[in-house]
């Protein structure tokens, strides 16, 4: 039988709200509010969640979810999915650890009743990537201001003036947005406001003394709500719960800066056996991160469409592909980062089983969104250093790029998700006859890279002749003969 998920059916414990969180996005609700209720379990923690939406929606959608969350006392359950050492695994949970959510701009009264707790000791952000951002003027006294980074400066002033500057009142900041350096732009952009507004040096020197801005890298692939599946996910957990949220197994959380050993007594998630590491910088870790496991994805997501995959898991199902993949991590991803090869083996390890995962749907062709940034991004500097440091061709990279123009090439039968003009300008400087003098057109004179790549001296000749086997034999046999 089908129960209600509210109080009158499950019991749930009453927590000091101890997090401010903005966003009430499956993200956050799958991720964090996911590990703080672990630590609870566990006894590391004692800390509720209050969830804020972060901005104001006329068409009323976002609180329809602020709605949905108060009607299910703020449960729900995370439904995670994947492969564990080869093996399927499942894990079901129902989250307790928010204890509100509202919308401040219909409750503000109650918004600030939380911003001004002497209990509140975090705040955690995903106001998606545009959400930090400075707007200049933004009004301070608005209730609330319009932007996150304004929205952000009046909590803090307002909290500075009602403890009277008690230097234990200070927050951690942790920001989960998508973009790099998220808490040192979010800290940037607070100070800006409190100059620009003429808060005072007293403020700014409590904000840069008593609160700890934390950059974060977070990973966890969150499909969300399971539409296709929720009559029998409802019937397995025997609950009515509107607000499941689908995730895979793997959750990464890398927490960053300055203050980071502060950040860890407040927030212990490490003691409860989670997947979060604090560093005094997280830039060494994303550059990581990024070579293995973004590279990987746009190393071959444009190889896997070219041999009509649709999803990472038919693109690792398919031998040659998975092959290509972990080779081009193990012999020239790798021996590039300065660090103990065995735990990088290890990294790597725990992320590639991540595409094995046949519960998660994860589309080629979202993850091929402006492949041309990506590439130079995430791939050129193990090209870089393989021919800088180690004085040897990354032929696997080189080969992921022969895939990548073979892609935007006007033969592919391809309408590349990227900038229009880049790829006009590919198509309509395309010569199959002269492939080495498409590719130095390409990567020289276009505009689309901010690097020359033919810094590599062999990159273009070597990427010219994996691009003439594609063009002759077609990505499955070039990639055949490639790995022979």
């Amino acid at each position: 039988m089908i129960q209600k998920l509210n109080k009158t059916t499950v019991e749930k414990i009453e927590r000091p709200v101890k997090i401010l969180q903005f966003g009430e996005g499956n993200f956050l609700r799958a991720f964090v509010d996911w590990q703080i209720d672990i630590a609870n379990e566990k006894g590391v923690m004692d800390a509720g969640v209050a969830i804020c939406q972060p901005i104001i929606d006329p068409e009323k959608k976002v609180l329809k979810m602020v709605e949905m969350l108060n009607e299910q006392d703020n449960m729900y359950h995370v439904y995670l999915e994947g492969i564990e050492n080869k093996q399927p695994k499942k894990d079901v949970r129902m989250v307790k650890s928010v204890m509100d959510s509202f919308n401040p701009y219909e409750e503000y009264a109650k918004y600030e009743q939380y911003f001004l707790s002497p209990e509140l000791k975090i705040t955690i952000s995903n106001t998606t990537e545009a959400g930090i951002r400075y707007e200049e003027g933004d009004d301070l006294t608005a209730c609330p201001p319009k932007s996150y980074p304004a929205k952000m400066t009046a909590l803090l002033y307002k909290r500075f003036k009602h403890f009277a500057g008690d230097p234990t009142k200070g927050l951690v900041i942790i920001c989960c947005e998508l973009i790099e350096n998220n808490g040192s732009t979010l800290h940037e952009y607070v100070i800006k406001h409190a100059e620009y507004h003429k808060l005072g040096k007293d403020f700014i020197d409590w904000v840069e003394a008593n609160c700890h801005f934390c950059d974060t890298l977070v990973d966890r692939i969150v499909p969300g709500f399971p539409r296709d599946t929720i009559n029998e996910i409802k019937e397995e957990v025997g609950f009515d719960d509107n607000l499941v949220v689908k995730a895979e197994l793997y959750h990464l959380w890398a927490i960053g800066g300055p203050g980071y050993k502060e950040v860890m007594k407040e927030l212990p998630l490490d003691k409860a056996g989670l997947h979060v590491i604090f560093m005094p910088s997280i830039k060494q870790f994303r550059d990581k991160k990024v070579r293995i496991l973004n590279g990987s994805h746009t190393g071959m997501v444009t190889m896997g469409l070219l041999m009509g995959c649709e999803t990472v898991m038919d693109a690792f199902n398919t031998p040659d592909i998975e092959k290509f993949v972990n080779e081009m991590v193990a012999k020239e991803v790798i021996p590039m980062i300065e660090e103990d090869q065995a735990e990088l083996q290890a990294f790597a390890s725990s992320i590639l089983e991540r595409f094995y995962n046949p519960y998660i749907k994860h589309m080629l062709k979202s993850i091929s969104l402006n492949s041309l940034s990506k590439w130079e991004a995430r791939n050129y500097p193990t090209v870089k250093d393989n021919w800088f440091k180690a004085n040897k061709v990354a032929e696997y990279e080189c080969m992921s790029f022969a895939a990548l123009m073979a892609y935007y090439s006007p033969k592919s039968g391809f309408e590349p998700d990227d900038t229009a003009e880049f790829v006009a300008y590919i198509r309509n400087n395309w010569n199959s006859e002269d492939l080495e003098g498409t590719v130095a057109k390409i990567v020289k004179e276009s505009g689309i890279f901010t690097v020359d790549f033919s810094e590599v001296p062999a990159f273009i000749p070597t990427v010219a002749k994996y691009l003439k086997d594609i063009e002759e034999l077609g990505m499955a046999e070039a990639l055949k003969k490639f790995l022979a």
